[in-house]
């Protein structure tokens, strides 16, 4: 899979990090972090728990301040601007929504529609289109009327895609869209994210622990553990143990793994610990 060749695509800058630092709770989470991202690329990223993969999206979105460094989104500081639609975050916790919530799949896509000035008004023949394609666009339509409460994993995850649809955003974040998914909804879903990208002329960032995901959808990985360790495209990301080694952890069979703990005798019958 290759990424558009379109110019007016490829020229087209959508997001730009340079130097990024960012602290919480007085820890040091994300350190000299750089990378760009072009209009109608799909990007992962990947990386350990702990990593900086939420805050990295965080600091993204405008939700939190980096401690130093540039990042502008669409040429500015996402701290505290509001982008007014341009950029849609599907959140890891968007599919698990209360099974006693009382809401249609329409009503939840239609949500997608309304800011916060035009919560009290009428909705407009535009946003009703919105709704439409956003719908079709998911494979939702059929379940228009149905209540989210009875839907399966998949389509759950379906309709709140489709909710970031209708809002129109040029740029989409996804944060752990396969949780909770079935590896058949899981193959619709990537299938559902690559049209988005090709034909709808979506800009994609998809942190997902699932690599076997990852490589076999995005047309970039960044892999992210503190520091930026890998940025490449899908077939050139190092194996698991090759990402390990950068990492630092050793195996621990390994003979020249050194033991931190060994139990000796004394002469007087007693146990001792000796630290290596």
């Amino acid at each position: 899979m290759v990424p558009k060749t379109n110019e007016s695509d490829t020229d087209s800058e959508v997001m730009a990090i340079n130097g990024l630092n960012v602290h919480r709770s007085g820890k040091l989470v994300l350190e000299d972090v750089s990378f760009s991202i072009k209009s109608g690329e799909f990007v992962g990223i990947v990386g350990p728990n702990g990593g900086g993969k939420t805050t990295l999206l965080l600091t993204i979105l405008g939700i939190l301040q980096a401690t130093s460094g540039k990042i502008e989104v669409f040429g500015r500081n996402p701290y505290p601007t509001d982008f007014k639609g341009r950029v849609g975050w599907v959140s890891q916790t968007a599919a698990n929504i209360p099974t006693k919530m009382r809401m249609t799949v329409k009503e939840l896509i239609t949500m997608g529609t309304v800011s916060r000035i035009e919560i009290f008004r009428r909705d407009s023949l535009e946003k009703r289109k919105k709704v439409l394609e956003a719908m079709e666009l998911t494979g939702m339509s059929e379940l228009a009327d149905k209540d989210i409460s009875r839907l399966s994993g998949g389509q759950r995850q379906r309709a709140v895609i489709g909710r970031a649809l209708a809002s129109d955003a040029e740029v989409l974040i996804f944060d752990e869209p396969l949780v909770n998914v079935d590896r058949y909804a899981r193959s619709g879903i990537l299938k559902l994210l690559d049209t988005l990208c090709h034909e709808q002329n979506k800009t994609l960032i998809l942190v997902s622990h699932d690599m076997t995901a990852i490589r076999q959808s995005v047309h970039r990985v960044i892999y992210l553990d503190e520091q930026i360790l890998f940025d490449g495209l899908p077939d050139e990301l190092p194996d698991i143990i090759q990402l390990a080694e950068q990492r630092g952890i050793e195996n621990v069979h390994s003979p020249s793994t050194p033991t931190s703990v060994a139990i000796s005798t004394t002469t007087s019958g007693q146990q001792s610990e000796e630290l290596e």
